[in-house]
């Protein structure tokens, strides 16, 4: 019924010999926060930890929350049930919301786009749970969507409340549970056309113009920052999810609990720093490029593309070398009919000497369905022919 190969193919690079597991953990690492009570640096598509400051400190992540909300927007967008276009009503309840805001009315409409916009950009609370009215019925609703993925995700340390980040009693997330939330966030290549903008307008011509300007400066200040999202109450203090990307590496910082914006912009962009000068990527896969064929006799389609499902990389230190590079696909063990887009089939891993680089899902890019009785006698019958 399907192919259950486990198959391991040597990858000729001439790249440096990578020593295994967290960069950070060599000779305890740099000491590049000081102020912040928690903080973390990742390349983005290994995920491997470059330094990390308390990482698992249980904190209010205050409007950084959104990036979980936001990811939650962009998986409606990606599987259609949400349209940029579509005007969304924004209700009394939204309209109420206090602290960073776009100052909707009740019963104003705006494009999911122009939402998303006042979300990644200005913060806006308001738009948040507009966005979460329409996706889910109600912010309650929601948040239950958002705890869900929170698990799917392997978070330990999260626990959301509402959809904005504003205080609330056991809505907490850390340093590592922003990163690993980002990193998600940012298969959707898309967002970053939202939280790159430094200023933009709403309602532009009109006698309510909005004016946003984006909470993170660091998106004007600092070349390759094009993301992702602040945060600021007095319980929470002075948050930051960033993300930048040179010469093909992204990474992501995360900052939380700093006294002061500058502190905050500051060392993350210590952290930042240090990730361009000592570490390198090599890509070894774009996302949804094929890997392997997945052989189902039964399927309409008996040979279907195996896809990453987000792109795949080696980081490596500077100057170092890595050798016998080497890949494993391994299917999952039940894999039954019909299949959807972007359902999970199995996983791919690098390895280096033996040692593990990265590991990355496995999905199919497109609709899998039965074959329909006539398809199947036809294949059996050149199957016969051939075996004459």
């Amino acid at each position: 019924m399907k192919n259950f190969g486990v198959w391991i193919m040597t990858i000729l690079l001439t790249l440096t010999t990578f020593t295994s597991a967290t960069f950070a953990a060599e000779d305890d690492g740099p000491e590049l926060v000081e102020s912040a009570k928690s903080a973390i640096l990742i390349e983005r598509d290994t995920g491997e930890v470059l330094y990390e400051k308390d990482a698992d400190q249980t904190l209010p992540p205050a409007s950084m929350t959104k990036i979980m909300t936001m990811i939650l927007v962009m998986e409606a967008l990606n599987d259609g049930s949400l349209k940029l276009d579509e005007k969304v009503r924004a209700s009394e309840y939204a309209a109420s919301m206090g602290g960073s805001q776009i100052f909707l009315e009740p019963g104003e409409e705006m494009t999911v786009d122009e939402l998303l916009k006042g979300v990644a950009v200005a913060s806006g609370n308001d738009a948040s749970v507009a966005l979460a009215e329409r996706i889910s019925g109600s912010e309650e609703e929601f948040v239950e969507k958002m705890n869900e993925k929170a698990k799917k995700l392997g978070l330990e340390n999260t626990q959301f409340q509402n959809t904005t980040g504003l205080p609330a009693d056991n809505h907490y997330s850390t340093a590592r549970d922003m990163a690993i939330m980002s990193k998600e966030l940012l298969k959707y290549e898309g967002i970053t056309d939202y939280t790159k903008i430094y200023d933009d307008y709403l309602r532009k011509g009109t006698d309510n113009e909005f004016w946003l300007v984006n909470t993170n400066k660091l998106v004007k200040f600092y070349k390759g920052v094009d993301g992702l999202k602040t945060g600021f109450t007095r319980e929470a203090k002075y948050c930051l999810t960033a993300t930048a990307k040179k010469n093909d590496m992204r990474v992501i910082a995360v900052v939380m609990g700093a006294e002061t914006p500058k502190k905050r912009n500051a060392e993350i962009t210590t952290m930042l720093d240090y990730a361009f000068n000592h570490y390198e990527t090599e890509s070894l896969y774009k996302r949804f490029q094929p890997v392997d064929q997945l052989k189902m006799i039964r399927a309409n389609n008996p040979e279907i593309d195996v896809v990453t499902s987000e792109s795949v990389s080696v980081l490596k230190k500077k100057g170092q070398k890595i050798e016998n590079v080497e890949r494993e696909v391994k299917y999952n063990d039940t894999i039954e009919l019909p299949l959807k887009k972007g359902q999970e089939v199995g996983t791919l891993t690098i390895t280096s000497n033996g040692e593990p680089l990265s590991k990355t899902t496995l999905i199919v890019n497109e609709d899998v369905s039965n074959a329909g009785l006539w398809s199947l006698l036809k294949r059996s019958m050149n199957e016969m022919v051939k075996h004459r």
